[in-house]
């Protein structure tokens, strides 16, 4: 599986995806900085953040804008490795080789999420990195309401990583099933209006009962995306 996983990479030209995940990160970084020092979300006439309730603060806006990113980030992904691969035919000269179609499509999933997993997790904590080092000589205009000295600190960051990716094979799903790459996209958007939007003061961003439920149902489309490749025909 290990070499299948490897073969994926240098076929779509990991290289490139690294780039752009290390162009997100930096981005995000500068602007969660800026978020926190240089005042760009606080309010013109009171001078204070124009946050919501409950996202009053530092973590809040971090956990928002690096999922929100790398969700569409990893359904980009699964629409190339996959989606794309049914559509240009390409598949079928990966199921002729004399491997399991599960298996295969089993590793181009895994191959995305391993990226995407580490990505999201490196990229998360360089950012809480930088707002730390950052509060050490600026005053942060949202409360810094972590502790990386903490082991829970990471339990709770590697949890919310693997939730977020894990929820990408939704949008794999909808591409399979429309046969479409933007379709894919689409969905990882739609995914991102329905767990981090808010309507008013009510959000769904940290219920876990919802969470909870969209990463079952999500795994459950991972399963479907595999079930009967052995004799389905390709698109």
């Amino acid at each position: 599986m290990i070499k299948l996983i490897q073969l994926e990479w240098k076929k779509n030209c990991i290289g490139k995806y690294i780039r752009n995940a290390v162009i997100l990160a930096a981005v995000l970084t500068l602007f969660i900085f800026a978020l926190a020092f240089f005042g760009i979300a606080n309010d013109p006439e009171m001078g204070i953040p124009d946050a919501a309730p409950e996202n009053d603060t530092i973590s809040a806006p971090i956990e928002l804008f690096s999922s929100m990113s790398f969700l569409v980030f990893t359904g980009v992904m699964l629409a190339s490795f996959i989606v794309s691969a049914y559509k240009n035919k390409t598949m079928a000269l990966m199921f002729s080789y004399p491997i399991k179609r599960q298996k295969i499509l089993a590793a181009q999933m895994l191959a995305v999420w391993i990226f995407n997993f580490t990505a999201l997790t490196l990229t998360k904590l360089l950012i809480y990195g930088c707002v730390f080092a950052g509060s050490r000589f600026m005053a942060s205009a949202f409360p810094l309401d972590y502790n990386m000295a903490a082991p829970s600190f990471y339990i709770q960051l590697l949890l919310k990583s693997v939730v977020t990716v894990t929820l990408g094979f939704f949008s794999l799903f909808v591409g399979l099933k429309a046969k479409s790459s933007k379709a894919a996209i689409v969905a990882s958007v739609l995914l991102i209006l329905l767990t981090q939007a808010n309507i008013g003061d009510y959000t769904l961003a940290g219920n876990a009962g919802v969470m909870l439920t969209l990463i079952l149902a999500s795994l459950g489309f991972a399963a479907l995306s595999i079930a009967n490749v052995e004799t389905k025909d390709l698109m």
